[in-house]
């Protein structure tokens, strides 16, 4: 995954895409914290065994965060260009090399040192097909490679490179790696954009750092 993302056709059927059209009927719009349900603890695990028969994981791997995502022309928000650097944890612990402690919907998150954020891996599960209409993500490819950006280098990365919209089918994937910068527009379409946002990584952290 040199460009740092890739698409993976088909993870879910259509029986699984009608059980979870019934499940996110009753989730919050958006929400951090769906591997509290039990459904979406049993898809990741699903997804989870996908990623290691596609060599995007190992198999000690787990899913450590569950993000719900619905936008649509009436729930409507765009992104800018940016990389992922938070991730949960069970308590905070006061090191040197952890910074940008915050709290977000009762969840403790932090922002590590790049090399624990070079291990994780983001799959992005489409419950609806997402076009350029929708918000669908924009990449820069490679920019994982460069480490942590301040604005400066997200500024001459965006002018060095052109962004690549990445469209996703209905069921299919999307796997990245959280450095990547990334953005999304304002949806102008008609449709839904329903994605659940999964963070994989490995079991145990540095630095007394436990997953929530």
């Amino acid at each position: 995954m040199k460009q740092g993302y890739t698409t993976l056709p088909d993870m879910l059927t259509p029986a699984h895409l009608q059980a979870l059209d019934a499940a996110l009927g009753a989730a919050p719009e958006n929400s951090r914290r769906m591997l509290q349900l039990g459904w979406c603890r049993e898809l990741a695990e699903e997804v989870r065994m996908q990623l290691i028969a596609s060599g995007l994981i190992s198999a000690d791997y787990v899913a450590v965060q569950c993000t719900y995502f619905e936008k649509s022309r009436g729930h409507n928000w765009l992104v800018a260009l940016h990389q992922d650097l938070s991730i949960p944890v069970k308590m905070r612990i006061e090191h040197a090399s952890l910074s940008g402690w915050s709290e977000k919907d009762g969840a403790l998150f932090v922002q590590p040192p790049v090399a624990v954020l070079e291990q994780l891996l983001a799959l992005r599960l489409h419950i609806d097909t997402c076009g350029p209409e929708d918000g669908a993500l924009k990449v820069i490819p490679g920019s994982h490679l460069n480490g942590r950006l301040d604005e400066n280098d997200k500024a001459r990365a965006k002018a060095g490179a052109e962004a690549v919209l990445c469209p996703v089918a209905q069921g299919a994937g999307m796997a990245m790696r959280p450095l990547l910068l990334h953005a999304s527009s304002k949806a102008t379409g008609s449709s839904r954009r329903r994605v659940l946002h999964f963070l994989f990584g490995p079991p145990a952290l540095p630095f007394g750092l436990e997953w929530a």
